[in-house]
């Protein structure tokens, strides 16, 4: 099952309590405060493991604790440190504090593990407190409770284009006709009700993601149809494609809903390179395709099915992603 959004609640380990604790050695009774510092207790880290797609496993468990810190012993030991607690997410997710809105992290693979809720300081023993007017303090401090937070996971998928389109456009047979994927395909309305992504090998040394999101409807930014639960996944692409149906009866006007639904889902989606793709030519006939003519000539005319400009499609893709001077 594809998850991708979970709250959690983490709390960072306490630190150790300081000792209270005298020197008492053969030869040495009455010897000075020797009580140690209690141990730091662990943080909580997250970091990327590329292996896991969903945040599903963050449904069932929702509570995360560090171990606390060591009590300080005699001759000064210092208590042990608690272990920290390292959590693993799937690459893209991002990590908000839910009482502040602030992002605490943006899980990205291959970068280190980061601290998003920090342990609590060991308490001091009775050996920090030894003064030459005090020399023998009974007094020691409780180690410092852990961070606690409750953390909004919210899993961004990365890829570098976005299928955007109605519900039934041709985006999965597109996905599926340009790469390995192999989405769910079918002539009604919703096929697809998860992401899928899809890699696309242009030349020996030379590749990219595409997404494909369920279909938007009108009134996806507010929630409606499948929209508002993934229009996140869009919002990292580096390149947007439109896709729209030829048998439309207004394709501008398809293209104008679907940008006007992204802007206030997102504005800065709209600041995006994008490219329009006219698809399921194939079922056109002659005088149909005349009265393409009317369309747009940046508009790239393909079949999905067909494989019919496709190929030029995926050129003006790369020309974006890798720059203009690819061959």
């Amino acid at each position: 099952m594809f998850v991708d959004y979970a709250q959690i609640e983490v709390e960072a380990g306490r630190g150790g309590d300081g000792n209270i604790s005298f020197r008492r050695e053969k030869y040495i009774p009455k010897g000075g405060p020797d009580g140690g510092n209690g141990g730091k207790g662990g943080d909580i880290l997250v970091v990327a493991d590329e292996n896991m797609s969903t945040l599903l496993d963050f449904r069932y468990k929702k509570y995360y604790r560090a171990p606390s810190g060591g009590r300080g012993g005699k001759k000064d030991r210092t208590g042990n440190d608690g272990e920290n607690l390292l959590i693993k997410l799937p690459a893209g997710t991002i990590v908000k504090d839910m009482e502040t809105g602030e992002i605490l992290a943006d899980v990205k693979p291959g970068e280190a593990p980061v601290v998003i809720a920090k342990g609590g300081r060991g308490g001091k023993g009775n050996a920090a407190f030894k003064s030459s007017t005090n020399q023998t303090p009974r007094k020691a401090t409780p180690g410092k409770p852990g961070e606690k937070r409750i953390l909004e996971l919210e899993l961004r998928l990365l890829a570098d284009v976005g299928l955007v389109g109605f519900p039934n456009a041709g985006k999965s047979t597109l996905l599926a006709k340009i790469s390995d994927a192999r989405p769910k395909i079918a002539d009604y309305p919703f096929t697809t009700l998860v992401p899928n992504l899809g890699i696309v090998r242009t030349g020996q040394f030379r590749s990219f993601v595409v997404a494909d999101i369920p279909g938007i409807i009108e009134g996806a930014h507010a929630g409606r149809g499948l929209g508002l639960e993934f229009l996140r996944h869009i919002q990292r692409t580096k390149v947007l494609v439109f896709i729209i149906e030829c048998g439309s009866e207004d394709p501008r006007m398809q293209l104008d809903m679907l940008k006007a639904e992204l802007g206030l889902y997102d504005p800065t989606l709209l600041d995006k390179p994008s490219m329009v793709a006219l698809n399921k030519i194939d079922l056109l006939d002659a005088n149909a395709r005349k009265k393409l003519k009317k369309i747009p000539k940046d508009w790239h005319r393909i079949s999905a099915a067909t494989g019919e400009n496709v190929e030029e499609l995926i050129h003006s893709v790369e020309k974006i992603i890798f720059g203009k001077n690819i061959e």
